[in-house]
């Protein structure tokens, strides 16, 4: 293989497990017993999860809730996108850019736009009639018929317009000349060419409708579709059921798909002549296996076989298994947490804090008794001097302001000595000689302190 080859090979290889690689891993999540969408580590196979989802009455109701909006949708947006593809196709070039112009719009606005335009629109023609609230202007799924209609509707045109694009009008117009009027004429000759296109564009409108979540969010108002519904879910949390989900989805999507291939298949061998040649449809047993219908009910039959031998499984001991090994697990991962978490030191009795262990509230909380403490012996109370409230050595913190005062037991402090005779005053100051007043005399000179002799 040259180096372009290999190149390609592993281009392709890469496209397509990042195409295919998110489905196949929601496949295998859907028969794991986790509990979390998960592929590793593999625990149990079990189809407990398809049962979980069916038994979740919101989602199944929402489903029922979505496919009769999306019959509804269908039956509304073929045939308007089929009028507006033959409009375009009978009128003249300036007409037709114009009216494909406002045809094409409602697909370019967005989804957020196109629901609350319904709700305002619908509710002002509800207001202008009269009607109240329990009218059907106001119900959730005749909203979201018409929101998405509106939209879906252009979806169908261009199918019809690409369909019409190979259409021979002369074909038409033979019959009128023949005396055919123009109903005739287009039940027998436009219908029949126009088959393919309206079987594409009613599958197409009924899946647009189906997965449509920006507009139907607002015009479905206190309902839920499908769609709403698994967006709530999901919101909410995951597990394994929405996995089972897409299973089916891939399900039917593959048995659809294999249907359509032997359609086309056998459509192009009758064309050409070929099954006249071929031994395989020469067997009538083959013949009917290879028919669409044949391929279908196969397929249909060996999804309801695997389907109920995974019915049949049972996987209640494996998940006992499993959660019994979880909790041991738990257990001996707490054993080896205890026995390598050293012990706590004793506390100290009758403080806060050992010798040498400060409290870290510097022993504001450590002086009070526990249970079982002896209490402290009282120290002796020291002697007071000098009238105040401590000990020498030991001066009060407030100066002794506050210490002078007898307490109960105590002897009165001796009578202090009288104070010796003031010093004359020199040059009519308050001061002593060598000790002048802090004010200069200002305040001693004339005046006569209480008690003193003129």
């Amino acid at each position: 293989m040259t180096g372009d080859g290999a190149f390609a090979a592993g281009f392709s290889l890469l496209f397509f497990a990042f195409l295919f690689g998110p489905l196949i891993i929601m496949v295998i999540t859907a028969f794991n017993s986790s509990a979390f969408p998960r592929v590793t580590p593999w625990e149990c196979f079990t189809t407990d999860w398809f049962g979980l989802l069916i038994d979740n009455q919101r989602l199944m109701a929402g489903l029922v809730t979505s496919i009769g909006i999306g019959i509804g949708v269908v039956a509304l947006a073929v045939p308007v996108g089929l009028a507006g593809a033959l409009a375009l196709s009978e009128i003249g070039p300036r007409l037709r850019s114009a009216l494909y112009a406002v045809l094409i719009t409602p697909i370019l606005i967005p989804g957020v736009v196109l629901g609350i335009s319904t709700i305002v629109f619908w509710g002002g023609v509800a207001r202008g009639l009269g009607v109240g609230y329990g009218s059907g202007f106001y119900n959730g799924v005749f909203l979201t018929l018409l929101g998405q209609a509106t939209f879906i509707s252009a979806y169908a045109m261009l199918i019809f317009m690409a369909r019409l694009q190979r259409f021979d009008p002369t074909l038409t117009e033979a019959a009128l000349d023949l005396g055919a009027t123009p109903g005739q004429a287009f039940r027998r000759i436009m219908l029949p060419f126009l088959k393919p296109a309206i079987a594409s564009a009613a599958f197409l409108t009924l899946l647009a409708s189906f997965e449509n979540y920006n507009t139907t969010v607002f015009t479905i108002l206190s309902d839920n579709t499908f769609t709403t519904a698994l967006a709530s879910k999901v919101r909410h949390g995951t597990d394994p059921s929405l996995s089972a989900l897409a299973v089916i989805i891939i399900g039917l999507t593959l048995i659809g798909a294999m249907v359509h291939e032997a359609h086309v298949r056998r459509q192009e061998l009758l064309r050409t002549g070929r099954p006249r040649m071929s031994r395989l449809y020469a067997n009538p047993v083959a013949r009917l296996l290879t028919h669409p219908a044949g391929v279908g009910a196969v397929l249909v039959l060996l999804a309801a076989g695997l389907v109920w031998q995974g019915s049949r499984h049972d996987s209640t001991a494996c998940i006992a298994q499993i959660e019994a090994d979880k909790r041991a697990l738990q257990e001996q991962l707490r054993q080896e947490q205890r026995r390598a978490t050293p012990p706590a030191p004793p506390a100290p009795s009758g403080g806060g804090a050992a010798s040498g262990n400060p409290s870290p509230f510097g022993g504001a909380f450590g002086g009070g008794l526990r249970p079982g403490d002896s209490p402290a012996p009282t120290p002796a109370p020291a002697p007071k001097e000098n009238g105040g409230g401590a000990a020498p050595g030991n001066p009060s913190p407030f100066g002794g302001a506050f210490g002078g005062g007898l307490r109960p037991g105590d002897s009165p402090a001796p009578t202090p000595a009288p104070a010796p005779a003031p010093a004359p005053k020199e040059n009519g100051g308050g001061a002593a000689p060598g000790n002048p007043s802090p004010f200069g005399g200002a305040f001693g000179g004339d005046a006569l302190r209480p008690g003193a002799r003129p």
